[in-house]
């Protein structure tokens, strides 16, 4: 038996992710914010599986990251690429959005390769002392 194919995913639908996705890297965290509250899951992946919490972290947008977190963001996950939210926000040396991360509960030896292993195999000892805290 084979399975039904999905329905295709409408313009707008398609639309609206790809501005909630430029909110989260431009660190439009109000903004954001409204669209959480109105339903759209703080989890919502892209193809690449970056969450709006990685996009986030990378673009080093720590009071998106803490908001995102607030409302229930899964600092947990991993993009395709095995990276999480804290892995990018070290690899762009954002001390804010590390402690951001960390004090939401991020774990610096989660993903491959982990936060720790991102500040050890770029030498980054700001973050390295950072994630050892």
């Amino acid at each position: 038996m084979s399975e039904p194919n999905p329905a295709p995913v409408d313009d707008d639908v398609i639309e609206l992710a790809g501005r909630v996705f430029d909110l989260a890297r431009e660190g439009a965290t109000d903004e954001l914010a409204q669209y959480l509250d109105a339903g759209v899951p703080a989890d919502l992946t892209n193809a690449k599986g970056d969450t709006l919490l990685v996009l986030a972290a990378y673009q080093g947008r720590a009071d998106t990251v803490a908001m995102l977190l607030a409302h229930g963001a899964d600092h947990a996950r991993v993009n395709d690429r095995g990276q999480t939210a804290l892995a990018a926000a070290v690899f762009k040396q954002s001390a804010d959005t590390v402690r951001a991360l960390l004090d939401g509960g991020a774990d610096p030896d989660h993903g491959r390769p982990s936060a720790r292993a991102t500040a050890e195999f770029f030498d980054l000892p700001a973050m390295t002392e950072l994630l050892g805290r």
